[in-house]
C-alpha cells in the first residue's frame, strides 16, 4: 500500500488580491499591506487569507511509494504554482496513496482545491467517488470520514474543534522533533528573500513528522504491532542517515536525542 504524509506552505496570493480587490497598479508591498489590513477588518485581528487567496509555494511528502520510504518536495524551487498542483495530482492518479494529513481537511486540501480550479489542474482520480470505480463509493479522498486521506487531527480530536492540537506539540510529546527553525508565520518572509530551499526543507519536515505519527496511529488502532512499529520506523530511521541532504540528518539527530 503506498501511503504519503503531505505538507504544504503558502503565501498570499498577491496578483489574486489585486484583481478580486481591484488593486491594480500597488506595488506587492502595498498590495500585501492593503489585504492584511482588510483581512484584519473582516476578522477583528487575524491577517490570516481566506484560504482561496493562499498561493502554494512548496509540497511536499514523505512516506512509501512500492515499498520504499522516500522524503521530498515536488518540482523544483523555480517551478510556479500550477506545475507543483499538476505533480500532486498526477503523482495520486499514477499511484492512489493514502494521503496523511494534519488539519489536510481544514487547510491543505480546500487550499489545494481552489488553486487547482483556478489553474485548470485536472485530478480524476482525487475526484473520483464510486461512479467511475466502485471501491472508491465506500472510501475516497474527499468524504471527512474515509481513509484514502487521513486527517490526523481530524480524526484524534474525535472531528471536535475543541479536541483540535497543533502538530508541533503533539509531535513532541511524542518523542518527535516537531518544527525546527521555522514556522509558518515565517514562509512569507523567506519566500521574499529567495530561500524557497529552506521553506522545502521546512515543509519536509513538518511531512515527516505526519508520516510518524501515522505510523504511531497504526500502532494505537492496532493496524501495527510493537514489531511493526519499530520496523516502520527503522526503516524511516535507515533512509534518513542514508540521505546526504543536511535537514534530514539533522532531523534524524534531533529524533534520537528525543
Amino acid at each position: 500500500m503506498n501511503v504519503l504524509a503531505f505538507d504544504i506552505e503558502t503565501i498570499p496570493d498577491l496578483v489574486g488580491g489585486r484583481r478580486v480587490f481591484g488593486l491594480d497598479g500597488l506595488w506587492d508591498d502595498d498590495t500585501a499591506r492593503a489585504m492584511a489590513a482588510r483581512r484584519r477588518q473582516e476578522t477583528g485581528g487575524s491577517e490570516f487569507m481566506r484560504l482561496h487567496l493562499h498561493r502554494v509555494v512548496a509540497i511536499s511528502l514523505a512516506g512509501t511509494v512500492e515499498g520504499r520510504f522516500r522524503v521530498w518536495s515536488l518540482g523544483e524551487a523555480s517551478d510556479d504554482e500550477a506545475t507543483l498542483l499538476k505533480r500532486f495530482f498526477e503523482g495520486v492518479d499514477r499511484y492512489t496513496p493514502v494521503l496523511v494529513s494534519w488539519n489536510g481537511g481544514g487547510f491543505d486540501l480546500p487550499v489545494l482545491h481552489h488553486r487547482a480550479l483556478i489553474h485548470g489542474v485536472s485530478a480524476p482520480r482525487y475526484w473520483e467517488s464510486g461512479s467511475g470505480d466502485a471501491s472508491f463509493r465506500f472510501n475516497n479522498y474527499t468524504n471527512r470520514f474515509h481513509e484514502r486521506h487521513t486527517d490526523l487531527m481530524d480524526v484524534l480530536s474525535g472531528f471536535q474543534l475543541r479536541g483540535a492540537a497543533p502538530l508541533d506539540e503533539i509531535a513532541t510529546l511524542c518523542g518527535l522533533p516537531g518544527k525546527m527553525g521555522m514556522s509558518g508565520a515565517m514562509v512569507a518572509d523567506a519566500v521574499a528573500r529567495g530561500e524557497l530551499e529552506e521553506v522545502r526543507n521546512y515543509c519536509e519536515t513538518d511531512a515527516l513528522n505526519t508520516y510518524l505519527l501515522y505510523l504511531r496511529f497504526q500502532l494505537l488502532r492496532g493496524h501495527l504491532d510493537d514489531t511493526g512499529y519499530e520496523t516502520e520506523c527503522r526503516r524511516v530511521a535507515d533512509a534518513l542517515e542514508g540521505s546526504d541532504r543536511h535537514h534530514l540528518g539533522r532531523f534524524l539527530e534531533a529524533w534520537r536525542g528525543a
